[in-house]
């Protein structure tokens, strides 16, 4: 995570906004930030310290070691929160549990997927990553095993809030603990992973659920689960390293110079209106050069003090010695500004965190993201409506392999909104100089405003009318590739505009993403029923189109939003790393 340094309280200052060739803000030629780069000469940001316990610094092999890590727990737990339908037709036979119960159930889980984020966000930054994994996947467990056992409605629906509390820890600390080991530049690829994780267990976890519960009865679908989930606990607590990373006693640039800075712009703001003339030319002129001056100010105490006391945290960073292995694993890893238990600090952040709610691009992530979670729900009652009967004839796994079209969309969505998008941001910022906006992400989502309605209307139209299969089946495709170019873009776009406060903005996006899912898993029957299928689906469409087509006002006033919430942002992040 990084600090907040003293060019966060410049006049120029835009979250965000940043220069990949030269590394600073525009506007801002006074600022200094050491230009460590890749190998492709593009400045890295964050910029790494020099220390070896820096999770920037980790070696490839390790880097991917942890990525894995979190990919299979994002996979475990998207599978867990979507096996239960599997279950239905047995739960009914022997215990007379509704589908409506059913309903329920799911949206109990989405429930706890969207707030449990809010409550573990604030213990991740005073406590450490690592203990959330921990919590989260015995939560699972414990889950799992109710579900197994169940046979009344109650337990049905309230094994589904330990198995949603396991999903929060991938619907947030994950992002999280990615942005704390990848540089920003790669991580539109690194998510690429994360998705394609959310997907595999998102659309292969059903099929996997019916294929147990065919063969070895539904019961077996919680006690793998469980089984799973408890073996897993027990890799991420020997395998899985913590990457909470005190940035801010290493930058001692700017831990150091920000009270400084302050009070030089308020001294300096105090001066030149003192030196300012009464008469309007003179006002005029001074208040346009009243911020050129102030940097001026800036810039010269910057270069006389800067310098000495880089070259000594670098020497410092370069003398500490790697953290040891039990170190590394450690249950709990305190913030160095806990305080006693950090019960109060605990409170203070999780009432701050709902200022996220302020800042546009979490909106604009959150109900792209969530309506897609949406969709999934339609089309998998109308899997389970319409492809049983003649003229389709499926099974039950044969209406569980029809999701492999879904995944296979993902995939290519993922690919191009993860790893062409990388390539595609850096390619515009260097036809504006090496200035890059987050904005830039969303240029290729105007495939997936075509792509993604098509899909719907082409499986849902057709599963009514009884189109072609091929055409279901790209449908299918369509849709999956509308989930993952979406999942994609619009986490990377958040975590770019805001990326001090990623695991703040995510939880914010998780909780508007799992309640339009829950809103929506409680009315899909209603609305089928009512309205039919075939014009459900082109509705849906109209919203699918009508929401993606947001990106286009973010694309001229994106910048603009950024800007006029930028005291809000800084004042999270003061906040939140206890710089205030």
């Amino acid at each position: 995570m990084n600090t907040v340094s003293a060019e966060y309280y410049g006049d120029n200052f835009i979250p965000g906004t940043t220069n990949i060739l030269t590394g600073k803000r525009p506007h801002d030629a006074d600022s200094v930030i050491s230009n460590k780069r890749d190998r492709h000469g593009l400045v890295l940001i964050p910029q790494p310290t020099e220390s070896p316990n820096d999770p920037l610094n980790w070696s490839k092999p390790r880097k991917l070691w942890h990525l894995s890590l979190l990919s299979f727990i994002t996979a475990l737990t998207a599978a867990t929160s979507n096996d239960a339908g599997a279950t239905q037709d047995s739960l009914n036979e022997h215990y007379g549990i509704s589908y409506d119960a059913m309903n329920t159930g799911a949206g109990v889980l989405f429930i706890f997927i969207g707030w449990s984020c809010m409550f573990f966000a604030p213990a991740s930054s005073l406590y450490g990553r690592r203990i959330t994994y921990l919590i989260c996947l015995i939560c699972g467990t414990l889950g799992c095993v109710w579900f197994a056992l169940s046979k009344r409605t109650s337990d049905t629906i309230w094994s589904q809030m330990f198995v949603g509390i396991s999903e929060s820890c991938a619907e947030a600390q994950v992002q999280q603990s990615l942005s704390d080991v990848f540089f920003q530049n790669d991580l539109g690829s690194v998510l690429t992973i994360y998705i394609l994780a959310t997907s595999v267990g998102t659309f292969l976890g059903p099929l996997i659920a019916e294929i147990i519960s065919m063969n070895m009865s539904f019961r077996w679908v919680g006690w793998w689960g469980a089984i799973i989930c408890g073996v897993s606990v027990i890799v991420i607590f020997f395998g899985c390293e913590e990457t909470v990373f005190d940035r801010q006693s290493y930058n001692k640039v700017d831990s150091s110079t920000v009270v400084v800075v302050k009070k030089i712009m308020q001294d300096s703001e105090k001066n030149l209106h003192g030196e300012m003339g009464s008469g309007s030319e003179t006002e005029i002129e001074g208040e346009d050069s009243l911020s050129t001056k102030q940097n001026n100010i800036l810039g010269t105490h910057s270069h006389e003090s800067v310098k000495e006391i880089t070259k000594a945290a670098d020497d410092e960073s370069r003398k500490e010695v790697p953290k040891s292995y039990h170190k590394r694993i450690a249950l709990i890893t305190p913030a160095p500004y806990l305080k006693g238990l950090g019960i109060k600090q605990y409170l203070e952040r999780f009432l701050i965190y709902f200022k996220v709610f302020t800042l546009p691009a979490v909106w604009l992530s959150g109900i792209l993201w969530g309506l897609q979670d949406a969709y999934m729900t339609f089309f998998l009652t109308t899997q389970d409506t319409f492809f049983y009967d003649p003229p389709w004839n499926k099974s039950n796994t044969g209406v569980a392999v029809m999701n492999v079209a879904t995944l296979i969309g993902a995939v290519i969505g993922c690919i191009m909104s993860g790893v062409f998008s990388d390539k595609h941001v850096v390619w515009i910022a260097k036809r504006h100089n090496g200035v890059m906006e987050p904005e830039y992400r969303l240029y290729l989502l105007f495939i997936t405003l075509i792509v993604s309605p098509a899909g719907l209307i082409m499986f849902g139209v057709g599963a009514e009318k009884e189109w072609p299969w091929q055409c279901i089946y790209v449908g299918l495709g369509f849709i999956g590739f509308g989930w993952g170019s979406i999942g994609d873009t619009a986490m990377s776009y958040l975590m770019d505009a805001y990326p001090d406060i990623v695991i703040q903005g995510m939880v914010g996006v998780s909780i508007i993403n799992n309640t339009l899912a829950c809103i929506f898993t409680f009315v899909c029957s209603y609305w089928l029923d009512n309205s039919g299928t075939a014009n459900t689906y082109i509705a849906l469409a109209v919203i699918d189109f009508v929401t993606i087509a947001c990106i286009i006002p973010f694309l001229y006033f994106g910048k603009t939003f950024r800007k006029r919430t930028r005291r809000i942002y800084v004042n999270m992040v003061e906040l939140t790393q206890d710089m205030g």
